[in-house]
């Protein structure tokens, strides 16, 4: 969320950055400087009432001792108290306005973000390892997953509905593989500390990372009276465990990963990347969140793309990283590099994490701060996220990468101690 006071004293910077996106964001900053001048007209107006009533019943208890008529004092007590009831209903409803308002802006981009209109002008800024040459031709995931035994999408469908899909034996083997090994490899070499949150959250948690209230038809909520969804990313639990607290500068940068299964709905994607794993409403991701002062938010956003850009040295899995330019940027973050994995069978690049700075973004939403010693007062945090990384997709891309001629897969060497030492994944005969 935006602070309405820098909006106040920045409205054309503001007004760019959101144009920058795509926006057209005119009305919205009227309406916000309309509340805000509002707001601030009616504080002091209120709190003079209110001072002027404590005055008065002062005056009220003293004319009792000396034995005067109060009549007309209480009288005037009364009228002002329906006064301040009256415009502490309308400043409270004006406060609502203006929270909603802010809430439906997004985040204002970085200064280093490339200004485009979508995805077509990213811009690349790093590539790591060669695609493969295959002397046959390379299979889909989709094809190659059954064919082993490993991945039924039919029996997903029985279960769930579509988008659904089981995975088995070595499918199943695997994918506690992939966890297991970027746990490891973030707790002990990047530095990390796992976590294990609850795989649901309330909606004060999804509103502190942005996904409410604007992408709750993005959500599966629970059913019946509970304020409870199914967590869409590990994001939301990690960052707002710090919600409403105040943390001490010398304790930052604080770094979690945690391994969730995640569920979205998708919504508005159908017709895209319906066959496979590619676009599942349920699937695996270890996350990476950074909770960091403003002078090193860059630095570690840096590092971070870095962390999980090295799951996929390690599997030896071609990759790109790019820098999303202002029309592709996710509302809630100032700045985003997709590190995108070579998949032979589409001849592409494909996404397989996204690694953010929200700024303050959602530590202003979710009231997280820190103070550093002497400080007047707090300040609040940055917040960074990455996955690191979606594990269907990185299933995927070892399918697909490692397959050989005769349907086997090989199993990447870092994998292997996770899987007992197999070296591949022979087809079903």
């Amino acid at each position: 969320m935006l602070d309405s006071g820098f909006i106040r004293d920045n409205v054309e910077v503001v007004r760019a950055g959101l144009r920058s996106r795509g926006l057209d964001p005119d009305r919205t900053l009227e309406e916000i400087a309309t509340l805000e001048t509002a707001r601030r007209r009616m504080i002091p107006e209120v709190e003079a009432l209110k001072r002027q009533q404590n005055t008065s019943g002062d005056e009220v208890a003293r004319a009792k001792r000396l034995g005067q008529n109060t009549t007309e004092v209480q009288e005037a007590n009364r009228a002002r108290a329906q006064q301040i009831k009256q415009l502490s209903i309308q400043l409270d409803s004006i406060k609502h306005q203006l929270q909603q308002a802010l809430l439906g802006l997004p985040n204002l981009p970085h200064r280093s973000v490339p200004v485009g209109k979508s995805a077509d002008e990213n811009v690349e800024v790093r590539r790591h390892g060669q695609p493969r040459s295959f002397d046959f031709d390379p299979k889909a995931h989709w094809d190659l997953g059954p064919e082993l035994g490993i991945i039924d999408f039919e029996r997903g469908v029985k279960l769930a509905g579509a988008r659904f899909t089981v995975l088995s034996g070595a499918g199943a083997r695997l994918s506690r593989a992939l966890i297991n090994f970027m746990l490891d490899l973030h707790t002990k070499e990047h530095g990390y500390r796992e976590v294990e949150p609850p795989f649901l959250v309330n909606s004060a948690s999804l509103v502190g990372t942005g996904q409410l209230p604007k992408f709750e038809h993005d959500l599966f909520k629970i059913a019946g009276d509970w304020d409870l969804y199914l967590v869409p990313t590990a994001e939301v639990p990690l960052t707002n465990l710090h919600r409403d607290e105040i943390l001490d500068a010398r304790d930052l940068p604080i770094r979690y990963t945690a391994y969730t299964p995640c569920f979205r709905s998708e919504a508005g994607s159908y017709g895209q990347d319906v066959r496979g794993l590619i676009r599942q409403h349920q699937f695996d991701k270890v996350e990476l969140v950074k909770l960091s002062t403003p002078e090193r938010s860059y630095d570690e956003l840096e590092s971070l793309t870095l962390n999980a850009e090295e799951v996929l040295r390690r599997l030896e899995l071609p990759y790109r990283t790019m820098v999303l330019c202002t029309g592709d940027l996710g509302p809630s973050m100032a700045k985003t590099y997709d590190i995108e994995v070579w998949l032979p069978s589409q001849k592409t690049y494909r996404e397989i994490s996204s690694c953010s700075s929200a700024e303050a973004f959602q530590a202003r939403r979710a009231n997280i701060k820190f103070r550093t010693a002497g400080a007047a007062k707090p300040e609040f945090v940055h917040t960074l996220n990455g996955s690191g990384l979606a594990v269907g997709r990185t299933l995927i891309a070892i399918l697909e990468n490692y397959q050989e001629k005769d349907g086997s897969v090989k199993i990447p060497v870092a994998l292997r101690p996770y899987m007992d030492g197999k070296e591949a994944i022979a087809p079903v005969r």
